[in-house]
C-alpha cells in the first residue's frame, strides 16, 4: 500500500456522525465489492442492483472499473503494481462513500487477493461485502462483448486477467454468485436478500 508522504496533517472530524446519516437516509452505508473475471457479469449485476435499490429509496452508486480509469485512475495501466494502486485508490474512495451512508457497488476485476483483503482492512467490520462473481472462463470468453479476450489470445493485450495474468479467487466471500447458471434477476434477488437479512436495509 502507498507510503504516507504528506506531513503535518491532522484528521479533521465533522459534527455529523454515521448514525446521523443512517437516521436521515433510513439505511446503512456499505461497500459491495464485486470481483471476478472480465465478462463474468460484475457491471451487469451492479447496474441492475443499483436500480433495484434506488427504486426502494436506497441511496446507491456504482464505482465501475472502466469508468474510474477515465478519470481518477487514468494514470494507471495494468501492471501488477498499477493494479494494486488502482484498487488502493478505489478502496479509499469506497470507504468515503460508505461513511457518507451510500450503498456503493464497486465492479473491478481486482485479481489479487491481497489487494482485496487490504481494502477490507481499511473498513470497519461489516462495512465491506465481498461478492465473488463465479463464472467459468469459457462463459466469460463467449460473451466477450468488448472483444478483449480475442485480442488477448492474439497477444494484443498483455497482462490480461485469466489469459496472460492470474486471477486469485476469494477464499471466504460474503456472497458467491454463479452468473453462468443463474439469471440476472436471481442474482439481484440474492444480493437484496443478503442486505436485508444482515440489517443493511429494511425488509420490504
Amino acid at each position: 500500500m502507498a507510503e504516507q508522504k504528506a506531513t503535518n496533517i491532522v484528521w479533521h472530524p465533522g459534527d455529523v456522525s454515521r448514525e446521523d446519516r443512517k437516521r436521515i437516509l433510513g439505511h446503512k452505508g456499505c461497500t459491495m465489492w464485486f470481483t471476478g473475471l472480465s465478462g463474468s457479469g460484475k457491471s451487469t449485476v451492479a447496474v441492475a442492483l443499483e436500480k433495484a435499490l434506488w427504486d426502494r429509496g436506497i441511496c446507491s452508486y456504482i464505482l465501475d472499473g472502466d469508468n474510474v480509469r477515465h478519470g481518477l485512475n487514468k494514470d494507471l495501466g495494468f501492471s501488477p503494481e498499477d493494479r494494486t494502486e488502482n484498487i488502493r485508490r478505489i478502496g479509499e474512495v469506497s470507504k468515503l462513500f460508505t461513511d457518507a451512508g451510500v450503498v456503493n457497488l464497486t465492479a473491478f476485476i481486482s485479481p489479487y487477493r491481497a489487494d482485496r483483503d487490504a481494502v477490507r482492512e481499511m473498513n470497519e467490520k461489516g462495512d465491506f461485502i465481498e461478492i465473488y462473481i463465479d463464472c467459468p472462463l469459457e462463459v466469460c470468453e463467449s460473451r466477450d462483448v468488448k472483444g478483449l479476450y480475442a485480442k488477448a489470445r492474439e497477444g494484443k493485450i498483455p497482462e490480461f486477467t485469466g489469459i496472460s495474468a492470474p486471477y486469485e479467487e476469494p477464499h471466504n466471500p460474503e456472497v458467491t454468485l454463479k452468473t453462468g447458471d443463474n439469471t440476472l434477476e436471481e442474482s439481484v434477488a440474492e444480493l437484496i436478500a443478503y442486505l436485508e437479512s444482515n440489517g443493511y436495509i429494511d425488509k420490504k
